[in-house]
């Protein structure tokens, strides 16, 4: 008999738990069997990354869809912003990255679009899959089944990522790239032949046992070794990618890590090079910086909760050509409003190829503030201990687009509570180092007593 998961396997945008006692091969069939007929699919793109029952749960997810009429396109290893890009270029039906991202390895996990890369979340279909896959009622079997077939796209992703470039004045930068044994080792490669930089890499191997460090390049210690190679080697700059290489961060020329926040300004002012004028997204964690730097660029920035699918759809309803995160995800309407770590980099890249001036120098005017990075606390009843927060601070502006967000002329904190535990994670900005780190202490003595 079948053993299908509790729910708790699904999460707010995705499916993701530890393979198998959680997620296993009965779930990915029951959860294919339901997700070809629930967007009506003819044919899905399926891609996987490095994670050793990828391909146990790639097989029994494509016999699910399969026997449900749909046809799998196995698109095969590839990073997540390649599925989004597969989906989008080539009209399939929807999309499914077998991907647990940053998680250690014995987790893995699947992300899911439908047509043009729409993301699809708890409250547009996986809700839906996740109730009945947990009560074992899968639609019937389609009276003709679909076929797998294999197709190879990541010199079309490579030269789609190109595209947001004017390749030709790219710089013959050194970069350190750290891969984290991840899928960014597979597309790197494709992208940078084309290109004239030298590439210094670590960790390219692809090894979803993660051998040498997290592929988590958010966490700093995570950043350790590509800091110190940038120094080693000289490099101009280093570039961190995380498991499924839709993430990417970068390091400057001294080593010092150029967080999310000044990367989504750095794109976002490149971005307004080619469309001026236009709506630029960012989450409400990303420094008070970026919308003042949209602003004085002639843009219109648009403040948005933190989630891919709350961003994505945001993008879509409104035209916003571009929107970034504090969190390394970097999104782009010409994309299909997609998130793309691999084209964030090629923008930076255009960036400092035209300010023909080191990196630490190109993002001094742009990271003036000081940021204490996401801190996350357990809690016991976290709207109470939101309420708490807002009653310390009632000679602020309080806002509760995410959580509460508290602001001051000089300073700023947003504590949110997390979608799937008793977590609060708080964030603190200051135009100082000493303010940061005072109120960033006071919250975390008040959310912690």
């Amino acid at each position: 008999m079948p053993s299908y998961p509790d729910a708790s396997i699904f999460k707010s945008y995705d499916v993701r738990g530890i393979y198998p006692s959680a997620l296993n091969d009965d779930a990915a069939y029951a959860i294919g069997r339901c997700f070809a007929p629930l967007i009506g699919a003819r044919a899905i793109a399926v891609g996987r990354d490095m994670r050793p029952s990828g391909a146990a749960l790639f097989e029994a997810f494509a016999r699910g869809a399969t026997e449900a009429g749909a046809d799998v396109v196995d698109i095969g290893l590839v990073s997540t912003d390649a599925l989004y890009f597969a989906v989008g270029k080539f009209d399939f039906d929807g999309g499914v990255m077998i991907t647990a991202s940053h998680n250690p390895a014995n987790y893995n996990g699947m992300k899911f679009t439908r047509a043009r890369a729409e993301a699809i979340s708890l409250d547009t279909g996986l809700g839906e899959i996740r109730d009945r896959v947990a009560r074992g009622s899968l639609p019937a079997a389609a009276a003709v089944a679909g076929s797998v077939k294999q197709s190879d796209i990541l010199n079309a992703f490579a030269e789609h990522a190109l595209s947001f470039v004017n390749r030709s004045i790219i710089k013959p930068f050194r970069i350190a790239i750290d891969a984290g044994n991840g899928m960014a080792g597979k597309t790197v490669p494709y992208v940078f032949k084309h290109l004239p930089c030298e590439v210094t890499p670590l960790y390219f191997e692809l090894d979803g046992s993660f051998p040498n460090h997290p592929a988590s390049p958010i966490e700093p210690e995570n950043m350790a070794d590509l800091q110190a190679a940038v120094i080693r080697h000289g490099c101009d700059l280093g570039v961190a990618f995380d498991g499924d290489a839709d993430r990417m961060f970068i390091v400057d020329e001294k080593g010092r890590i150029v967080d999310g926040s000044t990367v989504t300004a750095l794109v976002a002012l490149n971005t307004l090079k080619r469309y001026p004028r236009s709506k630029i997204l960012y989450n409400l964690i990303c420094s008070r910086s970026v919308p003042e730097l949209i602003a004085r660029a002639g843009g219109i920035p648009v403040r948005s909760k933190v989630g891919h699918s709350i961003i994505k759809k945001a993008m879509r309803e409104e035209d916003i050509v571009f929107g970034g995160e504090h969190s390394g995800h970097f999104y782009f309407r010409d994309n299909w409003y997609a998130d793309s770590g691999m084209i964030a980099l090629m923008q930076c890249l255009e960036v400092f190829s035209e300010a023909d001036a080191p990196v630490s120098t190109v993002i001094a005017p742009i990271d003036t503030r000081f940021r204490s990075g996401e801190i996350n606390t357990h809690v016991n009843d976290v709207a109470a201990k939101l309420a708490q927060i807002e009653a310390a601070h009632t000679g602020a502006e309080i806002d509760h687009l995410d959580g509460v967000t508290v602001s001051y002329p000089h300073w700023w904190m947003n504590v949110r509570p997390s979608n799937t535990e008793p977590l609060l994670r708080l964030n603190v900005e200051g135009d100082t180092k000493e303010l940061m780190e005072r109120h960033r202490d006071e919250a975390l003595a008040l959310i912690r007593s």
